[in-house]
């Protein structure tokens, strides 16, 4: 609402000036065309439903809500928005489903998990996806000085990234011998970070385990055992020794770096490069009802994504994060990812750019390509109980993954002159095969058995 208010004031301060000083009419044409312009270039949608309540769990990747909202993103749409943080991510998906968010920050698998058959069911999409990448893997500092043995080291001394769960298999193999089960944590079933935290060990030949139809824990056949801890209480958790590592989004993972008491030993930029992680969501019933509202919320979102990504944005973007209604971490652990650098072992901080990204390479477009990788893991794991043909994993996206509401909300973003019509990617919905992964594994969205085939742990599909 500042920003609405700083812009009105703008503009009557200076037309109280055009007005008090007479002038010529082409001075005030000239004058009264600027405050127009300054205003805003918004042409605004007839919105349905003007005043929403939007949910976010306590991580960097949220931003593109909170620059939203800050910047005046939303209210130059005639939107209205109170954004809550919540408490954990069942809690996100079930006040969405229900009605009492109007739409929220969430995992990008859990409105394809509740089209999908696992867990609770409901009709949700994704118009909008958040960003790209933003996840660590983080060890305790006990298991951290174990696995630094089997860790090649550079010139300098420093370990040689990526890291792969190899170093870890015989810190697995002695707690085994020990007598001791080796636990890690990731902050949802149908999480990214799951997922990543699978692909990771299994691409060493450690079994993160399998879920059934009766076993929902997903540790069937496990050698590391993975439970769900909401990402706040990551560092206490691993602090407590209830766990001995865990799969988070910043600013977690640097939080334990800040404390001393892990760490994180590589990213998902290096698991898959430039991989989708958070989107917003909304239900199919909001959209159908609310159709202008669920457009403008778009455009804002992209906007927001667009201001995150422009070089000098990042510190501002980090104090308004830092607030205690955001994120609420301290500036200084939010700046370690947040302004294009990571810190591994205490002192190692290094430069990765690219470890949150909010705008380039299409990051807010919603491919169903991404959303298909989510399916082939949860079928890969289990989650989805029984093979499917591959048309299955096409049509079920297409109902969640909506790029028609994107494109709308861009192109209008275009003719405002608020992005570049290059800015919109031709395409089919499919980004095109990549190896782009830890083990050099092929994916291409178009043939999903093949890919869920092409593992050596996991379910196999005629």
């Amino acid at each position: 609402m500042k920003s609405v208010l700083k812009k009105s004031a703008w503009a009557f301060s200076l037309s109280l000036l055009l007005f008090s000083c007479g002038g010529k009419d082409s001075k005030k044409k000239a004058v009264t065309e600027e405050i127009a312009a300054n205003v805003s270039k918004t042409k605004t949608l007839d919105i349905e439903k003007p005043q929403l309540t939007f949910g976010f769990i306590k991580l960097t990747d949220m931003a593109p809500l909170a620059i939203a909202k800050e910047k005046g993103f939303f209210e130059d749409e005639g939107l209205f928005v109170s954004v809550e943080a919540q408490s954990n991510w069942k809690n996100v998906l079930d006040r969405v489903i229900d009605g009492q968010l109007d739409g929220s920050h969430m995992l990008a698998g859990q409105p394809i998990a509740a089209g999908a058959g696992f867990g609770r069911q409901a009709e949700l999409v994704t118009p909008f996806s958040m960003d790209l990448n933003g996840n660590g893997i983080t060890v305790s500092n006990d298991v951290w000085s174990k696995m630094k043995a089997n860790v090649p080291l550079g010139e300098d001394g420093k370990p040689i990234h990526p890291i792969k769960a190899d170093a870890l298999k015989p810190v697995i193999a002695d707690y085994k011998n020990n007598g001791k089960a080796f636990k890690m944590g990731m902050v949802f079933p149908v999480s990214t970070h799951n997922y990543e935290i699978r692909y990771w060990l299994a691409a060493a030949g450690i079994h993160p385990g399998m879920y059934t139809a009766d076993n929902v824990q997903g540790q069937i056949d496990a050698e590391v055992l993975l439970s769900v801890t909401p990402p706040p209480q990551m560092p206490a958790t691993l602090e407590a020794g209830t766990i001995y590592g865990y799969c988070v989004g910043e600013p977690w993972n640097q939080q334990a770096v800040f404390k001393g008491i892990g760490v994180p030993v590589v990213t998902n930029y290096d698991i898959w490069k430039n991989n989708p992680e958070k989107v917003f969501v909304m239900t199919k019933k909001f959209v159908e009802e609310n159709p202008n509202t669920a457009i403008a919320v778009t455009k804002a979102l992209i906007r927001a994504g667009k201001w995150l990504d422009v070089p000098g944005n990042r510190a501002e973007a980090v104090k308004i994060l830092s607030m205690p209604q955001y994120v609420g971490a301290d500036e200084v652990v939010l700046a370690n990812s947040m302004t294009g650098t990571f810190e591994f072992e205490k002192g190692d901080k290094r430069e990765m750019p690219d470890f949150n990204v909010f705008y380039k390479y299409n990051a807010t477009y919603p491919f169903y390509s991404d959303g298909i990788w989510f399916l082939t893991q949860m079928r890969r794991w289990g989650q989805i109980p029984e093979a499917k043909p591959a048309n299955w994993y096409a049509e079920t996206i297409k109902d969640i993954y909506r790029p028609d509401i994107w494109k709308e909300a861009a192109s209008l973003l275009v003719e405002e002159g608020y992005i570049p019509a290059s800015d919109i990617p031709q395409t089919d919905g499919y980004k095109p095969a990549t190896t782009d992964f830890i083990d050099g594994t092929s994916y291409d969205a178009k043939d999903p058995i093949g890919y869920i085939n092409s593992f050596k742990i996991g379910n196999k599909d005629k």
